[in-house]
């Protein structure tokens, strides 16, 4: 049996707005299906060999939410990170030394929370959300995020309001609050885990330099929902700007997926190899 909630058009009209309560509402009603409680989404498929560290790849966005919509022909910014996180898993797998899994890989949409419970349940080594921005003006060129409870520009708080809104769904907030998050632990483990993202972070930029174009030296903190995880690096990186014709151009290019994906694939085999290293 599928739950549901039914609400009356006319009688919601009735008390919001007395004057449209008629015709053409009445007798009408909108149905809204309800997961079932406990209802979980089966973890996506593991890629690789056995044994080997995991990366998670994220798509940005998807289903409902489009994200930023390029002037430049339309395209949607969801389409852009699924096909970019496909040629970055091709890649990781071809090197051999990694197993990949992406939190989507269709049009779905996944609460943000959703995201990193993914990987944080498939015990990931590392987790790479991929986005493509959009911004008024000139802006151009590749960003590389990771967390920060203060965002290190103006621009990069504004893209964190943004995209924490993404569990918003019909006005619902989904992403609720983690009222143990107070812990010394959970604390001290979070602050471990954003100096390995950084380190990543660092060598993400490092492998791309004179390959891709970046905005504003590259690195940029914010406090990115999709971040916060206290035991699992995780970065955000954002392609570069649909509202801008070279940087759309780039994106929507086989030759420029092609480069991300090689820097992508070389930054986490280095990433991989130190940690090991350092065990």
């Amino acid at each position: 049996m599928v739950a549901r909630i039914v609400l009356s058009l006319s009688a919601l009209f009735l008390v919001a707005f007395p004057a449209f309560a008629g015709p053409p509402w009445r007798g009408k009603s909108l149905t809204i299906p309800l997961e079932a409680a406990g209802a979980s989404r089966a973890l996506p498929r593991v890629e690789g060999p056995e044994g080997r560290p995991l990366v998670v790849i994220d798509p940005g966005h998807g289903g409902h939410d489009p994200g930023a919509i390029s002037p430049f022909g339309g395209v949607r910014e969801k389409n852009l990170t699924l096909a970019v996180a496909q040629r970055v898993r091709t890649a990781l797998l071809a090197s051999g030394r990694v197993r990949v899994a992406l939190t989507r890989n269709d049009d779905i949409f996944l609460a943000l929370r959703e995201r990193t419970a993914i990987a944080r349940n498939l015990k990931a080594a590392l987790f790479l959300s991929i986005h493509a921005d959009s911004a008024d003006g000139t802006a151009t060129g590749a960003s590389i995020y990771t967390l920060s409870d203060i965002a290190s520009d103006q621009e990069a708080q504004a893209l964190a309001a943004r995209e924490n809104k993404a569990d918003i769904l019909n006005g619902v907030n989904l992403s609720g609050e983690e009222t143990e998050v107070t812990s010394i632990l959970v604390d001290l483990a979070q602050r471990e885990t954003m100096a390995a993202s950084l380190d990543f972070a660092r060598l993400l930029r490092r492998e791309g330099a004179g390959r891709i174009p970046f905005h504003a030296g590259g690195l940029r903190m914010a406090g990115l929902a999709v971040l916060k995880s206290p035991d699992m690096p995780a970065v955000l990186l954002e392609l570069g700007y649909l509202s801008n014709a070279t940087d759309s151009q780039r994106i929507r290019s086989s030759a420029g997926q092609n480069e991300i994906a090689a820097i992508v694939r070389r930054a986490v085999e280095i990433y991989l190899a130190r940690k090991a290293v350092a065990r």
